[in-house]
C-alpha cells in the first residue's frame, strides 16, 4: 500500500486559495499592462484600448464639468405644480398656458408638485445651461413626454436629496406633424442631459422609451427606476455614468447608445453606480464600445437563460430546446423574433471590463462584441443559453474572475488569449472555443475557416472547463506557455477534451485534460514540455483517483476527474525527457482539493500501476504501458483501448478505403456541415454504428 503527500501545492495553491478568496483575487485594480508576452500584445492590438487601464480610456473619452455634479443651489426661480395649473416665483423665463410650462431662458429652477395631465418644456433661447430641480414633483402627461427639452445648451436634472419624483406618460402620443416622431420618451432632451443628486426618480415609460438624449447623457448620482415599453436609459452620441443606483425594466434595451453615423461616438462608459437590468432584448448595448471601470450589475436579457440547453445535434436554435428551426417554413412574425438581440452586455466595438461585480443571466450571449472583448478585472457570474463570452475577432483576458455556470459554448473568438485571471466555463457543447465570425460556432452554421489567425492562447491563469462538448476546441492552433488548465471533457466519443486542427504546443504550465477517448488527442510533438496520454481499456467512473509520481515517489500530481473519463492528458513541468515516473488509479486521496486537483495530497490504495520512462515529447500510455501513436494524418490522437490513434482506432476493423470514407464523415459532423443523425445514418450504411454517447460499438464490415 503506498501512502504519498503531494508537493503540487508549488504549482498550484496559489490558484486553490484564489478560489476560496473570490472576492479578495478579483478586486477592482486592473492588471499591469506592462506584460511582454508575444501573444498578449498581438491580442492588444486587435482591441480598441490596447495595454491601457480602462479607467485611463474612459477618462480619456468622457469629461465631466462642475455642473455635472450636484452643487447646493439658491436664487433659483420656483416653479409651482397644481393639478391643472401652476405658477412660478422668480426671474426665469417662464411661460404658463394652463397645464403646460415652457421655460424659454438658461438658469436654475426649482421645480415642486404636482400636474395631472400636463407637461414641462425646455425651450431655451439663449446658450446656456437649464437646471432642473425636482424637488418633490409628479407630472403625468397623456399625450408626450413630461418633460422635454426641445432646446438647450445642456440640461441637468437635480434630485433633491430625501425626495421621490415621477414622471408618467400615456401609451399614445399626439404630434403636430404626423411625420414628427419626438419626443419618444418620458424624458427626452435633443440636447445634452446630466442627472445628478442623491433623490429618487421614477420614470415609467408607457409609450416607448423612459429616458433618453439625442446628444449625450450623463448619470453622476440619484436612485432612478424605470419602466419603458421599449428601452429604458438611451444617449445617441453618449451614456455616461460615474454613480447612482438605476434599475430599469424595459421591454426593449436597458441602457443603449444609438449613433451608427461616427465611430467616434456611440460610447457607454461606466465608471460606477448599481444596475438592476430586466430587459425583453439587450441588458446594456453600445453601437461603438463599452466600457466599463465599475459597478454592480445584476442584468437579466430574454427572460434569462432556459432551464436546460440543448446542443447542435437536431440543429436547435439557442434557447428554443426541442424545437426545430425550419427557416423556409417560419413565418415573418417569428423570424423576427428568432433574430431579435438578447445580450447581456454588447458592443459592436469593443467591450472592455477593468473590474466591478456581474450577475446575468441571458437567452443568447452574456458578454457578445462584434469585433473585440478585453477583460482585466471583475468579477462575472454568467448563465446564458447560448455563449458565456463572444467576440467574432477577439477576447483577452489580463485578470478578473470569470464564471460561466451555464451555457451552450462558453468562451468563444477567432483569437482568445488569457494572460490572466481565473475562468470557470459548464458548457453544454465546447468550452472554450476558436471559431470567430459572427456567431460562427451557433446551431445553424457553415463550417468554419482554418487559418492561422484562428489561436488559443494560454499564457498564465486558471482555467476549468466542463463541457459535454470538445473542451478546449480550436479550428486552428492551440499555445500555453503558463498558467494552469483542467479540461472536464466529454463522455461521449463524438467529442474530445483537446480538439484542435494545427498544432498545440506547450512550453509551461500545468494541462490536464480528461473526457472519452473515441476522439482523444494529446498535445504536439513540437512542444518544449512533456506530456503523457494515458488511455484506458475501459471507461473510468468519476471520482476514480490518479495518482503520478516520479521515481523517487515524490508525486508530481493528484487529481480526481469530476465525470467519467477513458482518456487523460498531463502535460506539467515536473516532467523530464529519459526520467521515470509512475502512474496509479484508484485508491483515496485527501487534502485540499479544487476542479479534483489535490494540494498536500495524502493518497493510499492505488492498485493499477503504469510504470514507464519519458522518451519523446508525448508519451503514449496504455495499461501495459507505453505504446506507439499510430499515424492517422490528424496528429495528437489517442484511442480507445490503449492503442494510441483516436478515429483510426475507432474504425481499425475497416479497409482502407472505408475508413477514410468513415472519417471524412466524422469530420463533417464535427464541422457541422451535416448534423450527427446524418452522421450516423452515413455511417451505418458503412457498417459502423456510432451511439450518441458512451462506447464505440464494434465496427462490421459491410457485405
Amino acid at each position: 500500500m503506498k501512502n504519498r503527500k503531494s508537493n503540487l501545492s508549488k504549482i498550484a495553491t496559489p490558484l486553490v486559495m484564489c478560489s476560496a478568496l473570490l472576492i479578495a483575487c478579483s478586486d477592482t485594480t486592473e492588471e499591469n499592462s506592462s506584460t511582454s508576452i508575444p501573444a498578449v500584445a498581438e491580442a492588444e492590438s486587435l482591441s480598441t484600448i490596447g495595454n491601457q487601464e480602462i479607467a485611463s480610456v474612459i477618462q480619456d473619452k468622457v469629461s465631466y464639468s462642475d455642473d455635472d455634479n450636484y452643487t447646493d443651489w439658491d436664487n433659483a426661480t420656483s416653479i409651482k405644480l397644481e393639478g391643472d395649473s401652476a405658477s412660478f416665483d422668480g426671474n426665469g423665463g417662464v411661460v404658463i398656458d394652463g397645464s403646460n410650462i415652457t421655460i424659454r431662458t438658461s438658469g436654475v429652477y426649482e421645480i415642486s408638485g404636482k400636474l395631472n395631465d400636463g407637461q414641462i418644456i425646455v425651450n431655451a433661447e439663449d446658450e446656456g445651461t437649464v437646471r432642473l430641480i425636482l424637488n418633490g414633483v409628479e407630472i403625468n402627461s397623456s399625450t408626450s413626454a413630461p418633460i422635454f427639452v426641445e432646446k438647450a445648451e445642456k440640461t441637468v436634472v437635480s434630485l433633491e436629496d430625501g425626495t421621490t419624483n415621477t414622471l408618467s406618460d400615456g401609451e399614445d402620443y399626439v404630434y403636430e406633424n404626423s411625420d414628427d416622431d419626438e419626443p419618444n420618451a418620458a424624458l427626452f432632451s435633443k440636447d445634452d442631459l446630466t442627472i445628478n443628486g442623491d433623490g429618487t426618480l421614477i420614470v415609467n415609460g408607457n409609450y416607448n422609451n423612459g429616458i433618453a438624449s439625442k446628444d449625450e447623457l450623463k448619470v453622476t448620482g440619484g436612485t432612478i427606476q424605470i419602466k419603458a415599453a421599449d428601452d429604458g436609459l438611451m444617449g445617441r452620441d453618449l451614456v455616461a455614468v460615474k454613480d447612482g443606483k438605476i434599475t430599469i425594466t424595459a421591454g426593449g434595451d436597458g441602457i443603449k447608445s444609438t449613433n451608427d453615423k461616427d465611430a467616434s461616438k456611440a460610447i457607454i462608459a461606466i465608471e460606477g453606480g448599481t444596475f438592476d437590468i430586466e430587459s425583453a432584448n439587450d441588458g446594456i448595448q453600445a453601437e461603438t464600445s463599452l466600457l466599463i471601470a465599475d459597478g454592480n450589475f445584476t442584468i437579466t436579457s430574454g427572460g434569462g437563460s432556459p432551464e436546460t440547453i440543448e446542443t447542435n445535434e437536431n440543429n436547435q436554435m439557442p434557447g428554443m430546446p426541442g424545437e426545430m428551426k425550419d427557416t423556409a417554413a417560419t413565418t415573418s412574425a417569428s423570424t423576427e423574433t428568432e433574430t431579435e438581440s438578447t445580450k447581456g452586455l454588447k458592443a459592436a466595438v469593443e467591450v472592455a471590463i477593468g473590474g466591478g461585480s456581474f450577475t446575468i443571466d441571458t437567452l443568447d450571449d452574456a458578454v457578445h462584441s462584434n469585433n473585440s472583448i478585453t477583460i482585466t478585472g471583475g468579477v462575472l457570474e454568467v448563465a446564458t443559453g447560448d455563449d458565456g463570452i463572444h467576440a467574432d475577432t477577439s477576447i483577452l483576458t489580463k485578470g478578473g474572475t470569470i464564471n460561466v455556470t451555464k451555457s451552450y459554448e462558453g468562451v468563444e473568438s477567432k483569437s482568445i488569449t488569457i494572460a490572466d485571471g481565473e475562468i470557470h466555463v459548464n458548457a453544454s457543447d465546447d468550452g472554450i472555443n476558436i471559431g470567430g465570425g459572427n456567431d460562427a460556432s451557433g446551431r445553424d452554421f457553415a463550417a468554419t475557416e482554418n487559418t492561422e489567425e484562428n489561436v488559443l492562447s494560454i499564457n498564465g491563469g486558471y482555467v476549468y472547463v466542463n463541457s459535454m462538448g470538445d473542451g478546449l476546441d480550436s479550428n486552428g492552433s492551440i499555445a500555453m506557455t503558463d498558467g494552469t488548465v483542467i479540461v472536464s471533457g466529454p463522455t461521449n466519443n463524438n467529442n474530445a477534451s483537446l480538439d484542435y486542427d494545427q498544432s498545440f504546443n506547450i512550453d509551461g504550465g500545468l494541462l490536464i485534460a480528461s473526457g472519452s477517448a473515441g476522439m482523444a488527442m494529446a498535445t504536439s510533438e513540437e512542444s518544449a514540455q512533456q506530456s503523457i496520454m494515458m488511455t484506458f481499456t475501459e471507461t473510468q467512473a468519476a471520482g476514480t483517483v490518479l495518482q503520478l509520481e516520479d521515481s523517487n515517489g515524490e508525486s508530481v500530481l493528484t487529481f480526481a476527474p469530476d465525470k467519467d473519463y477513458q482518456s487523460v492528458v498531463i502535460s506539467s513541468p515536473q516532467l523530464k525527457k529519459d526520467a521515470s515516473y509512475t502512474l496509479s488509479s484508484g485508491g483515496k486521496a485527501t487534502g485540499t482539493e479544487s476542479d479534483g486537483l489535490f494540494t498536500e495530497a495524502n493518497y493510499e490504495g492505488g492498485t493499477n500501476e503504469v510504470d514507464f520512462t519519458i522518451s519523446d515529447t508525448v508519451t503514449w500510455l496504455n495499461e501495459s504501458g507505453v505504446t506507439e501513436q499510430a499515424a492517422t494524418g490528424h496528429g495528437g490522437m489517442g484511442g480507445p483501448g490503449g492503442t494510441a490513434g483516436g478515429r483510426g482506432d475507432m474504425f481499425a476493423d475497416l479497409d482502407e478505403a472505408t475508413r477514410e470514407k468513415a472519417q471524412s464523415i466524422m469530420e463533417q459532423q464535427r464541422n457541422g456541415t451535416i448534423t450527427q443523425e446524418e452522421a450516423q445514418a452515413q455511417l451505418a450504411e458503412l457498417g459502423v454504428e456510432l451511439p450518441s454517447g458512451g462506447q464505440m460499438k464494434e465496427p462490421v464490415q459491410p457485405e
